[in-house]
């Protein structure tokens, strides 16, 4: 786009653009400023959607009633590079997609069609095939509000129950072993970047040289905060990389990224000279030098680092996020303290991070009195 940026739309078979599609799409880059992986998952899944319609020759201005046999049609169907014979439903089958992966593809069909109502361009009894109507009397008296108003809120009539994911945590152990089979200061401050100030993939690609505080005054760059920190901002990046945190956050580091910023910086002036740009994380090793790492490009790097260290298991950048809350959380950190490290926007988004050590677990129970110890007191 002639702002610099980019989102994905629909194609027919013609090959020509789906208009209405197109402009839900746009919305949701522009309006709701979500990512490009946002509306790339959101266009595949509006794709099959009329895919499935053209198939089974509905008009998608009113599919919405069939919405049932949509998702049988997802779960057994087969993607097209995988040929068209659907899988025959019975037992052994194994479906082709999940339900947490429908659930997803639903929650972008509804979008579409519920922004068609509003532009009038699909009639407004649409909305009642794809939600029903709740209050606020059916919610725990804590989101009931303060105020005891009742309030009424739209539910998806089609949601498939779907198992909560585990996300392990990467072991100290196991970071430590990739921190020594790093062959470069590049590597050693990214396996930094992700386990102690807890960055996801997407804000270490994302990050600016600028964005970098490392002095215990940071007056003369104009910022206000004390101590080595990093500044994660939401920008539209050349390399793809994205910060899910819509509002600026500001990171403490301590003082082991900055010794692996220090040695970074001469392993990429030796490489680089003063070439390369503002990006931290940049190409030393492979062509185009000096371009930004992507955030694909770290995920397949922090692999690579746990085949060598010998990993008896594959550890992805999430894994070492998750390492960071959680040792955070074991060192006697509390929950606003490791939300706010997140980047979170509430305490309890950061709850999924906690895995507590066992070391932790048994404290907790032997601080609890044995029986014979509260009859003593008693006594």
């Amino acid at each position: 786009m002639p702002s610099g940026s980019v989102y994905w739309t629909v194609l027919d078979d013609e090959l020509r653009v789906v208009e209405a599609a197109d402009r839900f799409l746009m919305n949701v880059r522009l309006s709701k400023d979500r990512a490009e992986s946002t509306t790339k998952s959101y266009a595949g899944a509006i794709a099959m959607f009329l895919r499935w319609c053209v198939t089974t020759g509905r008009d998608w201005h009113t599919a919405a009633r069939d919405l049932s046999s949509f998702i049988l049609w997802l779960k057994w169907q087969p993607r097209r590079s995988e040929g068209c014979t659907p899988v025959v439903p019975g037992p052994g089958a194994k479906p082709v997609r999940g339900n947490r992966r429908i659930n997803r593809i639903l929650v972008a069909v509804r979008g579409f069609l519920a922004h068609a109502v509003t532009e009038r361009e699909a009639p407004g009894w649409v909305l009642e095939q794809l939600y029903q109507l709740g209050d606020s009397l059916d919610l725990p008296l804590q989101a009931q509000g303060e105020d005891g108003r009742l309030r009424y809120r739209l539910q998806a009539q089609h949601r498939l129950p779907e198992a909560e994911p585990e996300v392990d945590r990467a072991s100290d152990e196991e970071i430590v072993a990739m921190f020594r089979a790093s062959r470069s200061a590049r590597d050693r401050l990214l396996v930094l970047l992700l386990s102690r100030v807890g960055l996801r993939r997407g804000q270490a690609a994302g990050l600016r040289r600028s964005d970098v505080h490392l002095l215990m005054d940071s007056a003369p760059l104009g910022c206000r905060v004390e101590g080595a920190h990093l500044h994660v901002v939401r920008r539209q990046n050349p390399n793809q990389a994205w910060s899910k945190s819509r509002r600026p956050v500001v990171l403490p580091v301590d003082f082991l990224v900055v010794q692996a910023f220090d040695q970074y910086a001469l392993e990429r002036h030796e490489r680089l000279g003063a070439a390369g740009s503002d990006f931290v994380l940049v190409n030393l090793f492979r062509e185009p030098l000096g371009s930004p790492v992507t955030p694909d490009a770290i995920g397949e790097t922090v692999a690579s680092l746990a085949r060598q260290a010998g990993l008896d298991r594959k550890i992805a950048p999430h894994m070492m996020r998750h390492a960071m809350a959680s040792n955070v959380a074991d060192s006697g950190g509390t929950l606003d303290e490791i939300q706010a490290l997140l980047g979170q926007k509430h305490p309890d988004s950061a709850r999924p991070y906690l895995h507590p050590a066992a070391t932790r677990l048994r404290a907790a129970v032997d601080r609890v009195p044995s029986p014979r110890e509260l009859s003593e007191v008693e006594v």
